[in-house]
């Protein structure tokens, strides 16, 4: 059990420093990176599943340490996989912006008045009987 514990304990901590390479990944290798990543979190989640079986066959004076110690190990792997998860969670939504950006760029824009066709001189008009009114009640008028 010792020898698949310290090789699994030794992936975490590769994986651990892998994870800053997302945050200095070009475009075209991030996506490498991730998926490397992300294989080196199943094949931990798989060694982990060995390690439990190992763990609960130790000696009872061992047992309660060696399941500690797998279980600490567990742990350690869920937070990787949702930090992953979070990292690829934020550059969808930056990447979704992008698109969004640059869609509205793209998009050209007219002026309400041409939209409009006139209407906006109506509007204009019903505006100013509303200003009137409304100066007719608050100065007081007859």
């Amino acid at each position: 059990m010792e020898p698949l514990y310290q090789q699994t304990h030794k992936q975490v901590h590769e994986v651990q420093s892998h994870m800053g390479r997302l945050e200095t990944a070009d475009k075209q290798s991030l996506h490498l990176v991730e998926n490397e990543i992300q294989a080196s979190i199943d094949q931990i989640f798989s060694r982990l599943e060995r390690l439990e079986i190992l763990s609960s066959k130790e000696p009872p004076n061992k047992r309660q340490n060696a399941k500690l110690r797998v279980d600490q190990l567990k742990y350690d792997v869920q937070h990787l996989q949702t930090a992953l998860r979070n990292f690829q969670h934020r550059r969808y939504a930056r990447e979704q912006q992008e698109r969004q950006r640059e869609e509205l760029l793209s998009r050209t824009f007219t002026t309400n008045v041409s939209q409009a066709g006139g209407g906006l001189q109506v509007l204009g008009r019903s505006w100013g009987l509303e200003l009137k009114s409304l100066s007719f009640v608050f100065f007081g008028g007859v």
